[in-house]
């Protein structure tokens, strides 16, 4: 029993999903996006997967996503979209998601950080997904700072003139230290370089401009 409880042998490690360069997210968990652009870093995260994508938003927020906007990030039609009336509602339907297993990834785009218990709750039903371990994302508003998410990223605009770019900030990680990246690239050739060692030049000119990924309530 004592040989047993002090082996040295490292844990087996989560099977994660590759989302952008060295980022990827540990499945069976819940992790956490926030800043201006965490709706285009999910976006990014629901490309990386197959099938459906189970977006969960509040209906009282004054605006929803732009299929225009997303689609040269993902198929609109591999999201299906969840509207509680109540703010308790939205973190039951995402554990209820979890639990199901219906979806490889659960987005909840939450107007305030949860509490402790509620993500512990998600991390156990993420874990209790019967065909394989589904990803759980929250988005939260600022600089997010849910307790006990699996990792923390923040994605902030930073754009020059004639290029679409963003800063990308690893705030917290079980397994890995804070770190800054600049994103540039198109979907599919992403391009992360170390935000200390890039210069403010602009890149080519031509390149697309990024569009909106959210558009008012009729």
């Amino acid at each position: 029993m004592t040989t047993a409880l002090l082996s040295s042998r490292p844990r087996q490690a989560r099977p994660a999903l590759p989302v952008l360069g060295e980022i990827a997210l540990p499945l069976g968990r819940v992790h956490e996006i926030c800043g201006r652009a965490r709706h285009r870093l999910a976006l990014i995260a629901a490309a990386a997967t197959t099938g459906p994508v189970i977006w969960i938003a509040p209906r009282w927020q004054p605006a929803d996503l732009n299929p225009d906007g997303m689609v040269a990030l993902i198929g609109p039609e591999r999201l299906i979209l969840v509207t509680p009336e109540r703010p308790i509602d939205l973190l039951w339907c995402m554990e209820e998601a979890l639990r199901s297993g219906a979806a490889a990834l659960i987005v909840a785009d939450l107007p305030d950080p949860p509490g402790l218990t509620p993500v512990r709750r998600l991390h156990l039903a993420a874990e209790a997904a019967p065909d394989g371990p589904p990803l759980g994302l929250l988005l939260t508003p600022g600089g997010g700072g849910a307790p006990g998410v699996e990792t923390r990223l923040q994605m902030s605009p930073a754009h020059l003139p004639g290029t679409s770019r963003w800063q990308l900030t690893r705030l917290r990680a079980r397994t890995a230290p804070p770190c800054s990246w600049h994103v540039t690239g198109r979907p599919g050739r992403w391009h992360l370089s170390p935000f200390s060692t890039l210069a403010t030049q602009p890149h080519p000119k031509g390149a697309p401009a990024a569009h909106s990924l959210s558009r008012p309530w009729p």
